[in-house]
Parts: structure tokens; sequence; C-alpha cells
């Protein structure tokens, strides 16, 4: 929402310093994004009188004239001279006073004045249109000024253009603040002062009563629940007043005409949207037009203002003409068929309350986002649509010189669901809550400048009415926030909350999770925190199948299409991570979280919501330096990350099986394996599938691990048994044994442990050799070195060779192979 001081000004008093408000809304909880100064774009734009005006002695439709800015341009001796200007307006003459656009100003569109040439005259300015300065669309003559006007003022100081706008991010709870009005409530509660809004109202009626020009059907009351129409007739279109064009500006907005910016105007002040159809462009029948509101049709088509043809569907709401053609796209955009032209004289004014959840919907189906749906879908305060449309026509009156048709259709179906809402109120739970001092006549001056109205029962019962505009105050508790935050977060002592028999502490899962991360983070990974929200299409892209994973579970109210339902698998989150990432210049990316999944089911109202730790690996180790270059990630990188957090862990009996390309379509065959422990699959860790990081936009590889975190936390210990440090020698002996390519290093581990007995204290691989001659085709070489150790005494060679041959035997047996000579 983008606020104008200076309209603020008008509404409700505020401090000189804008600054001073802006801390005033960041500590109320209103994060403001910019703060800019609106009329520097015109600086070097003056104010300007011409002195003389002569054809061009080159041409037939440009004048030569000299302009005086006073002392905006000076001779040698500092005495004001005029500038001389080539111009091609025609509607100007001697004397009259102008808007001129000195060398070095810069008009909008980042167009830059400089001395040139026009036909062999040098020109040294340009005298500058509505259109040219931003002020309007008017450019079909140079903007003449009032006979009084000054000479050499700069522009901005002359229209009271030096404004400060100030820019905030409006949290979807609060409508109300998508409005001036609004923002003047709001700050009148924050600075505790008093408001001074002035709404202009009809003061003459005239010609055929509304109701006898037009009639309105709503078929649908869900999909509109008030629809209100006035009709006004004779405007003149023609260019805003600057007033007008300066706030609409100021808001945001372009200017484009007096009926488009008075409807615009309205929205921002109010925060309820307009829209003026061209009553002539409308079908008569009975000598009226009628206006139905119904739902569309699968595959109607409409073009909107934008000049795009729109595919709609059965969930969208339309305003049609008599039922038949549609004319605009409610709550979002109207139609170009119906739309305001130069021609239009005779107007219908809608102030209407559509369905928030159907506006939203539509305007994210259609991709079409307007200023309109920004508001509809926060929810429009339906019981003032009467009185925006009076605040409407009063302006047509004043700006367009229209004539107001008497009355109102005013269509309100079914019940009214926006009747205030009454909410019993404690002032001492807020105290307790808030662990502040706050005083009764604190807590019911703010509510009542918030816009609620507050009878007490007595000193500790209030009865506190919210305003209409507030349909985020339904709760004693969205009271007690309210007048917390305009106490002041800040301003409240820190204190140790209250317990009783509690010695606090971590809890020994809480102590084992913050191991987890600290693990992690030890290994190189950052921690981060991606959505919870996923695109339906993420598990299909990287080839995750649904087994085991529930149904989705839907979000009723999107805030994106890509974020439509709750996750169920938290790798296409990271790999967004890493591919944001390298798109923004970050090469080297380890990333790890920590975070729930969610898994639907068909006839339980919740979902299963199991915890999970995943990573990703792109890129290389570290940074290359001059005299050093780092590989790049791989699958050991990862493997070595999850063998590091098991242990950290103390998880027995850990093994790696090598991963069946059928379960885990997503990961790379031959480069992903199973993690397991105490028997039970802890999760997986391998490269990602480069289908899938081709869905992902990722063209390098990336490696990934997800385990799960009850698993974890289960199968955890918090001390290692004693084992004691040995005390007599060990006897080593290697044994490099020949198998089929096929036998893996575990399975061949598995074995020689199996085969060793308690006589075996360690088992070591430090060779892998194949040779299709001296080994054989088909055929490895694995060498290990063995350790045998007993614990109460030293091995004799004739005991350490018999346990050695038995080993030897019996995983040759088991695994087909043979000792390599």
């Amino acid at each position: 929402m983008r606020i104008s001081y200076e309209w603020l000004k008008s509404m409700v008093d505020v401090p000189d310093d804008p600054r001073e408000l802006v801390a005033e809304f960041t500590r109320t909880g209103t994060e403001v994004e910019a703060v800019e100064k609106v009329g520097a774009n015109l600086e070097h734009v003056v104010t300007a009188q011409v002195v003389s005006k002569k054809p061009h002695p080159d041409s037939d439709h440009m004048w030569l004239c000299q302009v005086s800015v006073g002392d905006k341009n000076v001779d040698a001796d500092g005495n004001p001279v005029p500038l001389q200007i080539v111009c091609g307006a025609q509607n100007f003459n001697e004397g009259d006073h102008i808007v001129t656009a000195m060398i070095d100003a810069v008009l909008p569109g980042d167009f830059k004045i400089k001395k040139s040439k026009l036909r062999g005259v040098e020109s040294c300015g340009m005298n500058c249109s509505a259109r040219e300065l931003g002020l309007g669309s008017d450019h079909e003559g140079i903007m003449i000024l009032p006979e009084d006007a000054p000479v050499g003022m700069d522009f901005t100081d002359y229209l009271g253009m030096s404004d400060t706008v100030i820019d905030c991010e409006i949290t979807p709870n609060r409508p109300d603040c998508l409005s001036m009005t609004g923002i003047a409530t709001e700050v009148s509660a924050m600075l505790d002062v008093d408001t001074h809004i002035e709404l202009p109202h009809v003061t003459e009626e005239s010609g055929p009563s509304a109701s006898d020009l037009v009639d309105v059907t709503i078929d649908d009351p869900e999909l509109c629940s008030r629809y209100t129409a006035r009709v006004v007739r004779g405007v003149k279109i023609g260019p805003s007043p600057e007033w007008l064009a300066r706030r609409v500006a100021a808001a945001g907005g372009r200017s484009i005409n007096n009926v488009v910016d008075v409807t615009n105007y309205v929205m921002y002040l109010t925060g309820q949207p307009l829209h003026a159809f061209d009553l002539g462009k409308l079908t008569e029948r009975d000598g009226k037009r009628h206006i139905v509101v119904r739902a569309a049709a699968d595959g109607e088509k409409l073009v909107t203002l934008d000049g795009q043809e729109r595919t709609l569907t059965s969930d969208m709401c339309l305003i049609t003409d008599d039922g038949r053609t549609p004319i605009a796209l409610a709550g979002v955009m109207g139609g170009l068929d119906s739309e305001i032209t130069d021609q239009t004289t005779d107007v219908l004014l809608e102030s209407a309350n559509f369905s928030s959840g159907h506006t939203s919907r539509t305007s994210r189906n259609l991709d079409l986002m307007s200023e309109a749906s920004i508001r509809y879908e926060r929810k429009v305060d339906g019981t003032n649509c009467a009185n925006v449309a009076e605040i409407a026509a009063a302006l047509f009156a004043e700006c367009c010189g229209a004539e107001v048709c008497p009355g109102i259709v005013d269509v309100y179906p079914g019940e009214k669901d926006d009747e205030p809402v009454r909410i019993d109120f404690r002032p001492y739970r807020a105290r307790s809550l808030a662990g502040a001092p706050i005083t009764n006549s604190f807590i019911t001056s703010r509510l009542e400048r918030l816009g609620c109205s507050v009878q007490k029962n007595d000193v500790e019962h209030y009865v506190v009415t919210a305003p209409t505009n507030r349909p985020d105050l339904t709760r004693e508790v969205d009271l007690i926030e309210e007048v917390v935050r305009l106490w002041g977060e800040g301003d409240i002592e820190p204190t140790i909350p209250a317990a009783k028999n509690h010695a606090g502490g971590l809890t020994p899962e809480q102590r084992r999770v913050r191991r987890i991360g600290a693990t992690l983070r030890a290994c190189g990974l950052s921690e981060t925190s991606t959505y919870c929200f996923a695109a339906p299409e993420d598990l299909s892209a990287l080839g995750i199948p649904e087994t085991g994973r529930g149904v989705p579970v839907k979000i009723i109210r999107p805030l994106v299409a890509e974020q439509s339902e709750m996750r169920r698998d938290m790798l296409p989150g990271l790999l967004r991570s890493v591919a944001y990432n390298l798109d923004h210049g970050v090469p080297n990316v380890a990333l790890y979280e920590i975070g729930r999944v969610f898994f639907g089911h068909e006839n339980r109202s919740q979902p299963d919501e199991p915890s999970y730790v995943c990573g990703v690996m792109a890129g290389r180790r570290a940074d290359d330096a001059w005299n050093q270059r780092f590989d790049e990630y791989d699958f050991y990188d990862a493997k070595g990350v999850v063998e590091a957090l098991l242990s950290a862990l103390r998880l027995a009996k850990v093994r790696f099986k090598v991963a069946d390309p059928e379960t885990y379509p997503w990961l790379q065959p031959g480069r992903a394996a199973e993690v397991m422990a105490g028997g039970q699959v802890l999760g997986w860790v391998g490269n990602v599938h480069p289908r899938g990081l081709r869905a992902m936009g990722i063209d390098v590889p990336v490696v990934a691990f997800e385990l799960s975190q009850a698993a974890l936390l289960r199968l955890a210990a918090d001390e290692l048994p004693y084992v004691d440090v040995p005390t007599f020698p060990g006897v080593t002996h290697d044994l490099a044994i020949v198998v089929d390519e096929s036998v893996t290093c575990e399975t061949l581990l598995q074995r020689i442990g199996s085969a060793g007995g308690k006589l075996l204290a360690d088992v070591r691989l430090f060779d892998v050799y194949r040779d299709d001659e001296r080994v054989g085709k088909g055929k490895k070489s694995m060498a290990f070195s063995l350790t045998y150790r007993a614990a109460d005494r030293t091995l004799t060679s004739e005991e350490v060779e018999k346990a050695h041959e038995r080993l030897v035997n019996k995983v040759c047996k088991s695994t087909g192979g043979e000792v390599r000579s």
C-alpha cells in the first residue's frame, strides 16, 4: 500500500518528519518496504511565461519562442534572461504561463532534456504537456497555467507535489489498511490523535431515478452478496483535475481520464473497488438496462480491458448484460466492450461485494492480478457499498460535470453475514497475557480509535463491537493483540515465565535433534527452511512414486498455483533452493533441512506429519584457491556426511545397501544406497537422477540424502558401552580374494566378520584390482587387512593361522571366491 504523506495529512495529524511515522509503523507491526520522495523526477521543471512567439523560419507548424524562467536562467551579470525554445504545440500565445523543462531535466519515461537543434535552430528546453509531466493523458497541447502563476518556480513546489510516499507491506488479515481512510484510522490509534476525514456527498440529484434506468439480478448470492448501482448522466470525459491525478499517481496508479481516475481514487480512499460501465453500450429492454450477476459457463469467453481473451470456468463470477453478454469479470477486471471512451456520456457505477475465495481463484487461475482483486480476495466491507457509491457519484458531479440520478439500486440477497461482531473482553486478561501494566483507559481509547465500540459492563468486563471493515477481529485474543501492538511489544519488560514443579532444560529428544543439526553444520552444510507448500507435479517431476505417501493435502486458498498442496517430500524444495543459488551465481551449495511432510488420508481429517532430515550438495567442496582445486561433491561425500551423523548419534550396526532402481527411481542407478541400522531402513543417500535435475532446471550433479528423524531418535544412544583399551598385541594378516564382479564389498565384509569369530578384531579393505588376464574376465580382487586379537592373552602363531585358515575356507565357500596368490 502506497501512502501519500500529503494525502494522509489531510485526514489525520501526523509528524512533520515522515521518518517518525515510519518508526511508528515498524513499532506497531506494519512493515515499511520503501520511502520515496515524489516530485524528485521533475527536477529542473519550472513555471514559465511566453515572452514572444514567432514562426519557425524553416517550418510551417513550429514556433520559435522566448520563454522567461525568472532567475532559473541568468546572463554573465546575473540578470534573468529568457530561454529560446522551439515548440510544435498550437494552443498557446504570447503572455501565457506554461510549464518548461530545462536542460538536464528528466521527464517520466526516462526522457532527458538536452540542448538540441530543430530544423537548424537551437532549442534550450521543452514546453510540456500534462502527459509529458506524468500528470494526465492530455497531450494535444502544452499545459497552460493560470494568469497569476509565478514565473521561475519549481513546478513541484507550485503544485504542492513535494510529497513523500511510504510503501507498506500490508498483511492479508488487514484489508482495512488497503485504503487511505483505513491507514488514517490506524495512524490515529498509533499516535492517539483524532482523525478529520471529510468525504464528499451528493448535494443535488436530477433526472429519472436509478431504479427506472437499471435493474440488477444476482443469480448466486454465494458469488456476490451485495450489488449496488448508481447512474450519472451527461459525463464530460477529459483530463482529471491536478489534485485528483496527483493523488492517483501517488497511490501507484496512472492518470487516464476523469472518469477512470474517480473510480481509482475512491478505491484508494475507501478500499472498495468500483467499476464504471458505459451505460449506452448496454442493451435496453423495457426501458431499462438489466445487469445480471451469474456464474460463468465452462469455456465461455471474455475480452478484458487489457485486450486479452480469457477462457472462463464455472467457478468464476461474471457481470453480464441482460444475463447473456459478459461485460466484466467480477472483482477482477472489466470487459473491453463496455469500457469508458471519449464518447461516453452516461455511466453505470458499480459498487459491490464479491466472494473473496472465488475472486482469489479467478485471479490466480487466469494469472490476472489487479488492484480490485487484491482487495476483494482479502474481503471488502459489504456494509459500505452504498456509501462508497455516493462518494463516487459526488466526485463525478464535481470532476466530470455529471448529473447524478436520484436513488440507488441496492440488491442484498439472503442473510447479511457482515453484521458487527460483539466480543466479551477482559482488561485484566490483556494485562496477564502481555505481562505489562496496560491501563483500562489506554485499552478503551485505542480500541475506540480503531473504530470499535466499547461498552463497559463493569471495571473488568467490556463488550466490544468490532467494525465491519476488520474481519480479523472475532475473538478476545484478537483484541488483546491489537492492544499489545499499540502499547508496543518493545516496551514490555522481559520476565521469566512462571512455572510449577518444572526444572526446565531440554528433553532428550530435543538434545538429539540439536545434535543432528550441529553435526550437519560441522560437515559443512548450511541449515535452510523451505516452504511446506508444494506444487502437485513435484513428485512426478522427480520420478518419486506416491506409494506410501498418502493422498495430497490440498490448500483451500493457495497464494500461488505452484504451492497448492502440502509437501509430501522435502527433496523438491531443497532442489529449488539449489537451482535458485546456481541461477544467482552461487556455484557451491550444501544445504540441509529438518522438517515435516504431510501424508493425508481419504477418511481422516488429520494427516500424518512425519519429520525427516534431508540434505543436498552440489558444486565443489570449497572454492578453488590459487594453489588448490577441489573436487566436485560425489556420492561418497554425501555418504560420509550420513556416516558422521549416525556416528554422532551413536547408532549401532549401520550398513549401506545398494538401492533398488525400481524402489528409488529418483536416484541414479549404481550411485545410490539404502541406509540401514538395527534391521530397519533409515532412509537413502545417492545422486539425484539427471532426469529429475533437468525438471528442476539444474544442469550440474547433485547428491542428496534423506533420513527418518523418528527412526534416528529411536535408535540413537546418549552413551556408548565402555570398551577397555587393548592391552595385548594384535596380529595382522592380509587376504586378497578373487570373486565375481557381482559380489559386493558389503557381502564380503559380512562373511569375513561372521567367519572370523571372537578373535577377529578389525577388517579393512585397502585395495580393489581388476585385470582380465591376471584376475579373469568378470572378476575382481579385493584385498583386506585383518587384525586378530584376544582380550585376555597374547595369541600364538598357531592360533592365528588356524583361525585365519578357517576364515578363508568359509569365505571362499560362501562367496565362490578363491585366494589370489
